[in-house]
């Protein structure tokens, strides 16, 4: 068994030190005490469910205070770093364990399309 000389080397990253940037389209609103995230149904199965079975063009998603704090950060100009520590300067032992639950976030974020990384201001 000899060394696979053909797999790429992905570069790894620090997360602490990317930028996240919400992605284009996405929007954010305060309702009713809520912080609500519009995000439009856009690839071609969501948009022939929108047509055909007349599912909502727009998804709402509710967030809770922590989740807010964290989204509106992700604007291109905040580092995991840096928002890890306005998380815990705003909500204390409230957020703890902080960094598992903030990667965990994030992650969903990604998954769910709603991020890019941003190389920084």
């Amino acid at each position: 068994m000899g060394i696979n000389r053909n797999k790429k080397h992905k570069e790894v990253q620090n997360l602490l030190s990317m930028v996240p940037l919400l992605k284009d389209g996405l929007t954010m609103d305060k309702r009713n005490g809520n912080m609500i995230v519009f995000v439009p149904r856009q690839s071609w199965v969501e948009r022939q469910a929108v047509r055909f079975l007349k599912q909502p063009a727009v998804i709402q998603v509710r967030l809770d205070d922590l989740g807010a704090a964290v989204t509106t950060m992700c604007d291109g100009n905040h580092s995991v770093s840096d928002i890890a520590a306005a998380i815990q300067a705003e909500f204390g032992d409230d957020a703890e364990p902080l960094l598992p639950r903030l990667v965990k976030f994030i992650e969903l974020m990604e998954v769910n399309n709603w991020l890019e990384w941003s190389s920084g201001q």
